[in-house]
């Protein structure tokens, strides 16, 4: 969920920066692709570093996750929440795309906040 949530924010973040400023669709689209493959790769980077942390600290030694796994999963999630964006960029002119931008990233939020509370058994709707 984590790298959803960062992907939605902060591509969308970049999209509606970016066309505030210029209107031309391949570079706000460019500038979102960028951002998203860089901060993607982080976020995976990152996952990567904390679960081997976890797994070096832990005196067994025995865990289930996989490291690369958990690094994929966080890439792909990243990827998947950045599109939220890019997508309406890709499809309609500004300032269209950056509404739609916006609209399209706090669907996905509650989404989210949606699937995390069916999975947690709590309250759905209140869970989004």
């Amino acid at each position: 969920m984590f790298g959803l949530q960062d992907g939605i924010v902060s591509t969308t973040g970049v999209v509606v920066g970016i066309s505030i400023g210029v209107s031309n669709k391949q570079i706000i689209v460019l500038a979102a692709l960028v951002a998203v493959m860089v901060e993607a790769s982080s976020m995976a980077a990152g996952q990567y570093s904390s679960e081997k942390a976890v797994h070096q600290m832990d005196k067994t030694g025995k865990h289930t996750d996989n490291l690369y796994i958990g690094a994929l999963i966080m890439f792909i999630a990243y990827m998947i929440g950045g599109a939220f964006s890019i997508i309406p960029t890709l499809i309609f002119d500004q300032p269209i795309a950056r509404i739609l931008a916006i609209i399209s990233s706090f669907v996905g939020l509650f989404i989210i906040g949606y699937i995390k509370g069916h999975l947690v058994e709590h309250r759905p709707l209140r869970s989004a």
